[in-house]
């Protein structure tokens, strides 16, 4: 339902970017050909370092970025070529990208519900599970601003959801949140993938991934260096656990370019 191939994504740097990222060179290459693949009914994983290229990747995905090379499909269309019909098919959730911090969670809701060309009765009905579920009801008439940290990632979460989407991109969806909020953010993904959803995350908590993903993917210095199951992954490492096996792969990648 994904299918990534030689994804590459190239920036120029400003000179300010390059005295911050101590480099001499004006040329960063985010994606350095990344291929992978994530069908229905899965919760696919990415982990990586800071400024590995996960978000790179995600941002590439849901046709935020154009890749410098290389192809991406989703639900088999073409993120360049036809990227309306990419949308349609998509959620994607960053922690960079926030509600308006002057409406309510309920008119942030019904206001992209209609971007999404869904009648009233649509809206309203997802409008009536989703806030049910997080529990927002109590809470959906006060601004945005006004809410507590998880409770407006479960109102993001709930917005970003409102067209009943196939695939489900989320980016770090638990980081900052409380034990309990986040683990209700988790248990939802869960029910999405038991409706067939593909779901594709990334996580720098690494016991995170260990329970809930699938596959994992992990990308360092903007390659992919590994993907499979987590048991795959251990016995490709001789690891005991996604965290030991993450530094077995970081020591023998991440000096690269360090």
């Amino acid at each position: 339902m994904i299918e990534i191939k030689n994804l590459t994504k190239v920036y120029k740097l400003t000179k300010k970017q390059m005295a911050e990222q101590k480099t001499k060179d004006n040329i960063k290459k985010a994606a350095d050909h990344i291929s992978l693949s994530a069908k229905k009914g899965e919760i696919y994983g990415l982990l990586g370092p800071n400024g590995a290229g996960k978000t790179t990747t995600l941002r590439c995905v849901a046709t935020l970025l154009k890749p410098t090379d290389g192809e991406i499909t989703v639900c088999g269309y073409d993120t360049v070529k036809e990227p309306e019909k990419v949308r349609e098919s998509i959620s994607f959730l960053t922690n960079e990208i926030k509600l308006d911090p002057q409406f309510s969670a309920r008119y942030m809701f019904d206001f992209f519900g209609r971007l999404h060309g869904m009648d009233v009765k649509a809206i309203d009905k997802r409008r009536e599970l989703l806030f049910d579920y997080f529990g927002i009801h109590d809470f959906q008439d006060k601004k945005i601003d006004e809410l507590s940290t998880g409770m407006r990632q479960k109102a993001s979460i709930a917005v970003s959801l409102v067209h009943d989407p196939e695939v489900v991109i989320f980016d770090e969806p638990t980081n900052g949140l409380d034990i309990v909020t986040a683990r209700s953010v988790t248990d939802y993904l869960k029910l999405l993938k038991e409706e067939g959803k593909l779901i594709i995350v990334s996580t720098h908590i690494m016991s995170e991934a260990e329970k809930l993903c699938d596959r994992i993917g992990i990308i360092i210095n903007g390659r992919k260096v590994t993907d499979g199951t987590l048991t795959e992954i251990l016995q490709e490492t001789k690891s005991k656990d996604l965290e030991d096996a993450f530094f077995e792969l970081y020591k023998a990648y991440g000096k690269e370019e360090a």
